[in-house]
């Protein structure tokens, strides 16, 4: 208990933060697009965008809702041109600052979720105010009503996850791209160093044992053995090579089986756990495939190790592998070492790599490659009823006239012009009542907006507790 009222009390320090904020945001508005002083709307924003991202741990911390920011990918820096310029809409320029800060403050106007934290801004202390008594007689409730009102506002939207999606597929193709000439200009070196070396070899030894078919039958039956011999090396090193594009056993058996191959051939002692119930995508099971072989590569060539243990598992549609040596440890990505390579290759997929190799051993990679596995899920997909979602639609068509007009705009005209009564309903009761109106309706917005968003939450949370309650079975008598 004496946490929570921590939580409401740290909540209630911000508030401060907030109001300066708000003041100091409201006078750089109106001095940028007033008297076009653009230059302080970039340092306003980040000045709210820290109160927000500070509001966000909060909440995180006090009711463990996770809130994701909801913030556009940052712009990427200038490309400088063929003729060393920067270009900036029509306009060309020697150093890339100018094109850069535009493209940054083209970045905050255009984001919705800057409109939005100001929104908040302006809120949020209304919203703490009508909350407090909750907050203080009932803090663990009053805490998850406030965490949901903030995921109102501050959590990110559909456009901005779908951004920040595309941005991460732009950066996971430009990888894989890299990963794939890579791959392509070790495949050619291969077979330039290795098979069509041996082949031009194994051609002069033919012909020489032609031209002593005659004379020397003896000499030329030995050449035709090393060119046997030559042929099955050949051959070896060429399947070699055809493992490393893409081995058959992967294809055709999966990736446990695929790594149970490597396992066997490593001179290592390696044991594989394997517990998956679907086969992730292909291009997946390859990027996991070639990540474990250059780990236990790693650990033969430069880990010192004698035995290494493989775990391949999934959690929900992750796909899981976790690779420990024995070796001596001391395992760097930035020293060439072949990390590097695997975290790209999992990059293309969202993938991560967490290396732990202290001195002395052991060493422990933990890979994850998020959504790689199938999602069985569509059953499980909670409907709202008809009726409550008829209630949802209904509050939040509405909930802005007695928030706004009736309540917030209401207050302000009662302050600056309280002859003008206009269409505000408070303006109309007898003094003594007017000011409990107009509180009466921004409550009454306040509510109904959290109503809409608390009963679908509330309906989605009983439904998966029946799912996930135990069912009781009756045995036959």
């Amino acid at each position: 208990m004496l946490r929570k009222f921590g939580h409401v009390l740290a909540l209630t320090a911000l508030l401060v933060a907030e109001l300066v904020t708000l003041v100091s945001a409201l006078l750089c508005l109106a001095l940028t697009f007033g008297l076009g002083m653009v230059f302080l709307f970039p340092p306003q924003v980040r000045m709210t965008r820290w109160v927000t991202e500070t509001a966000r741990r909060l909440v995180e911390r006090s009711s463990g809702v996770r809130i994701d920011p909801p913030y556009l990918p940052k712009p990427p820096p200038p490309q400088r041109q063929a003729d060393g310029m920067y270009r900036a809409d029509r306009t060309l320029y020697k150093s890339p600052r100018i094109p850069a800060w535009n493209d940054r403050l083209k970045w905050t106007l255009s984001d919705p979720a800057t409109w939005r934290d100001l929104l908040w801004l302006l809120l949020d202390p209304l919203v703490k105010v009508t909350l407090l008594p909750l907050l203080v007689l009932l803090p663990g409730r009053g805490l998850r009503v406030y965490a949901l009102w903030c995921e109102l506002l501050l959590a990110a939207t559909v456009s901005s996850r779908m951004a920040g999606r595309l941005d991460r597929l732009n950066r996971a193709r430009n990888l894989a791209v890299d990963t794939q000439a890579s791959e392509m200009r070790r495949i050619e070196r291969d077979l330039h160093d290795g098979t069509q070396a041996r082949l031009v070899a194994l051609g002069m030894t033919i012909g020489a044992a032609e031209r002593l078919m005659d004379s020397d039958p003896q000499a030329a039956r030995a050449l035709m053995a090393k060119a046997k011999e030559a042929s099955a090396e050949t051959l070896a090193e060429l399947r070699r090579v055809i493992r490393g594009v893409h081995p058959p056993v992967l294809a055709e058996r999966g990736l446990g089986d695929a790594v149970r191959a490597l396992a066997m051939d490593s001179p290592l002692r390696v044991s594989v756990e394997v517990d998956l119930q679907y086969r992730p995508e292909a291009p997946v099971e390859a990027a996991a495939y070639f990540a474990v072989s250059e780990l236990l590569s790693n650990a033969a060539r430069h880990g010192g190790a004698e035995s290494v243990r493989v775990d391949i598992g999934s959690a929900g549609s992750d796909l899981l592998i976790t690779v420990t040596d024995d070796g001596w440890g001391g395992a760097d990505p930035s020293k060439g070492s072949g990390l590097a390579g695997i975290e790209r290759r999992l990059a293309a997929f969202d993938g991560v790599l967490a290396i732990e190799s202290p001195p002395g051993g052991p060493t422990t990679a933990s890979m994850k490659l998020p959504r790689a596995l199938p999602e069985h899920w569509a059953g499980d997909i909670v409907k709202l009823p008809r009726w409550k979602a008829a209630v949802v639609v209904f509050l939040l068509s509405a909930a802005w006239c007695p928030l706004f007009p009736q309540g917030i705009v209401a207050g302000v005209v009662k302050v600056i012009a309280p002859e003008n009564r206009s269409w505000f309903l408070a303006l109309y009761l007898p003094e003594p009542w007017q000011w409990p109106c107009v509180a009466f309706m921004v409550v009454l917005g306040t509510a109904m907006y959290l109503t809409a968003v608390l009963l679908p939450a509330t309906h989605d949370r009983e439904t998966h507790t029946r799912q996930k309650a135990p069912k009781r079975v009756v045995s036959p008598q």
